[in-house]
């Protein structure tokens, strides 16, 4: 797993590629967190290069939403590959994230809320 980390404005896009796996969850969790601690209002998670997850990978981020939402920052996931959505989709996590097509469709919603 692979991020990298673009800040603008009120916003962080973190884009990870690879898979999310036990394997890389520890550093998963810790790149996370280094987004939520830039002082953002929004988190744009874009998925288009990361070709699997696991339950750890689907655990952290679940935590890292948890974590968003105490600080009053929103998540948005974009870009996801089938075998994502369909994951997202078997553990209903598709109800509980924000998803869009990719990172400007995302920005766009984000910016209307208040």
């Amino acid at each position: 797993m692979h991020s990298k980390t673009c800040l603008r404005d009120d916003h962080v896009v973190m884009t990870l590629s690879g898979s999310l796996d036990a394997s890389v969850v520890g550093v998963l969790r810790h790149d996370l967190e280094q987004a939520l601690s830039r002082g953002v209002r929004i988190l744009i998670l874009d998925l288009s290069a990361v070709s699997f997850v696991d339950s750890s990978g689907l655990a952290a981020l679940v935590s890292t939403l948890k974590t968003a939402l105490g600080r009053q920052v929103e998540v948005a996931l974009c870009s996801l590959a089938a075998p994502v959505v369909a994951v997202l989709e078997l553990t209903r996590l598709d109800r509980v994230f924000d998803i869009y097509a990719d990172v400007a469709e995302a920005r766009a919603a984000q910016g209307e809320r208040p």
